[in-house]
């Protein structure tokens, strides 16, 4: 049996190739997950994702049942084909993204803003739900 070194730079290949499949089998439909950093503050969870080069009408945000939905699409106008990359990595097509919110929101009055190519998401905190005391009857038999 003869021993292979191993390397590192294996790995890296694989991920580049893997980066170049289409994100559905049998089909040219591209997709990529944007990045996303969450924080909380006194008031509110807050979301931002870089979405450098999408339009604010491209994208939608949503807030059912304590889960944050982003999504939306990269469109560019003029791709040409016949240009020789030497490394392509800017991500166009569909993108979608899910993430648990880390306590509970007010639904309704969260708000997306778009500026310089972030989106920031804020999710105003809702009141924690309190203890209900349950007076307890006394049946005599």
């Amino acid at each position: 049996m003869s021993l292979i070194r191993w390397s590192p730079m294996l790995f890296d290949d694989m991920d580049e190739a893997l980066s170049r499949l289409p994100a559905t089998v049998g089909s040219q439909i591209k997709s990529f997950v944007p990045a996303m950093d969450m924080y909380e503050t006194a008031a509110a969870v807050v979301v931002e994702a870089p979405l450098a080069g999408v339009r604010p009408e491209d994208v939608e945000v949503s807030v059912h049942k304590g889960i944050l939905i982003v999504k939306g699409e990269s469109k560019k106008e003029h791709e040409v084909d016949d240009k020789n990359y030497y490394r392509k990595e800017v991500r166009r097509g569909s993108f979608y993204r899910e993430m648990a919110l880390p306590t509970q929101v007010k639904e309704d009055a969260v708000t997306a803003e778009f500026e310089g190519g972030v989106l920031k998401i804020t999710c105003p905190k809702a009141a924690p739900a309190s203890a209900k005391k349950i007076d307890i009857k006394i049946l005599d038999k």
